[in-house]
């Protein structure tokens, strides 16, 4: 079956080209179309067998001739192309500016300063909850207290962090 399906496709080729070049009204494009024409088919043909195999590469080609027309319409609709370069340029980056960058490494060392001056317990209730996503009744199995003790350590350890960020925000 592949080598009739190549026959006939290369036969074809020609007359599936512009058939596609009627829709999508670019060579290159019609070339791809037929290509990819060929590609399905020939998967069709390994698993089954294709009864009219002219009518089935010329009606494929048809339908993505169709699908790519109606993408490239689409395209048309959501994209433009007559922005200034002028306006391309002055469009903001998704990435953090440099100042932003530098603001936000110098609260992280503010932070990990804070959480170090912290008590022991504290801390480790901290780095617990905060960073290793533990919950209280564990923190508390695991330090020997209660879950109170997690709770109120937990909130020091809060308050602690907030005064230094608010003091660099002021600062």
């Amino acid at each position: 079956m592949s080598a009739t399906l190549t026959s006939i496709f290369l036969s074809n080729r020609k007359s599936i080209m512009w058939s596609v070049m009627r829709i999508v009204r670019d060579p290159q494009v019609a070339e791809d179309v037929a290509q990819e024409t060929y590609m399905r088919a020939s998967k069709v043909a390994e698993t089954g067998t294709i009864d009219h195999v002219e009518a089935f590469l010329f009606q494929t080609a048809r339908n993505l001739a169709i699908n790519h027309k109606r993408r490239q319409d689409m395209r048309g609709r959501v994209e433009r192309n007559d922005i200034s370069e002028t306006d391309l340029a002055n469009i903001a980056s998704a990435s953090p500016s440099q100042e932003a960058d530098l603001i936000h490494r110098q609260r992280l060392q503010c932070l990990r300063e804070a959480v170090a001056r912290l008590p022991q317990r504290a801390r480790t209730v901290w780095v617990l909850s905060r960073i290793e996503k533990w919950p209280y009744p564990k923190i508390a199995e695991h330090l020997g207290v209660s879950p109170g003790t997690v709770f109120n350590d937990l909130k020091l350890a809060h308050a602690h962090c907030i005064d230094a960020l608010a003091k660099i925000d002021r600062g």
